[in-house]
């Protein structure tokens, strides 16, 4: 029974993912909306992000007072008309590879075709760092919308990172009306290494008191 319950806490450990809560306006505090041109805020986090069982949680502060999560997904061409989070899963838009695909590009696409203005999120391969992104739009339905880089994925690099988007469902996205700390995957990691360790070496004295 001890061996069964020490494994089965390791297992449960490594099954949890990690939550990424952002719960405050994403361009509070910069000159964004202060300026008449279109800008790209950076400060943004870099993240490991497993799209089985990773979330991205947001307070409804970032959908401008929106309390429901409304998922896209798909070609440019295949969005809805309305949609505060969205994955895009087209990877260009002139086929110019001297012009590599970015955050105005990609917000460009999906702003002419969702109808409904407001803020919300999106999800893109940016051909330049080659990884996807997590972007916030002021109005995900306007081109001249300013934009805030949430998280960079950085394990999700070159093709790898291109299948990705194909995976991630309305699963991953969720409001949250309670602040949290952002957690540090890294510090998941460890934790759950941590208890696998201990629950080996139980298992090993265990093994050896019964010989």
């Amino acid at each position: 029974m001890l061996k069964a319950g020490i494994v089965l806490l390791a297992l449960k450990a490594v099954a949890f993912g990690d939550t990424f809560t952002f719960n405050t306006d994403p361009l509070a505090g910069t000159i964004a909306r202060e300026v008449p041109q279109r800008l790209l805020v950076g400060g943004e986090l870099f993240i490991q992000f497993n799209t089985a069982k990773d979330t991205f949680a947001f307070a409804p502060i970032i959908f401008g007072g929106d309390t429901q999560a409304n998922f896209a997904a798909g070609p440019v061409n295949a969005l809805p008309s309305a949609a505060n989070v969205v994955v895009l899963q087209t990877l260009d838009d002139d086929n110019n590879p001297l012009t590599p695909f970015g955050a105005f590009n990609a917000a460009d696409l999906i702003a002419g075709k969702l109808t409904d203005h407001g803020p919300g999120v999106f999800v893109f391969f940016d051909q330049d760092l080659s990884l996807p992104e997590l972007i916030y739009s002021d109005d995900l339905a306007s081109n001249q919308a300013d934009l805030k880089v949430l998280a960079r994925l950085i394990n999700l690099f070159g093709q790898t990172g291109i299948d990705s988007l194909s995976s991630f469902s309305a699963a991953n996205f969720s409001l949250t009306s309670s602040p949290s700390a952002v957690p540090e995957p890294s510090s998941v990691a460890l934790l759950g290494g941590a208890v696998a360790i201990i629950a080996i070496s139980a298992v090993r004295k265990w093994n050896r008191a019964r010989q």
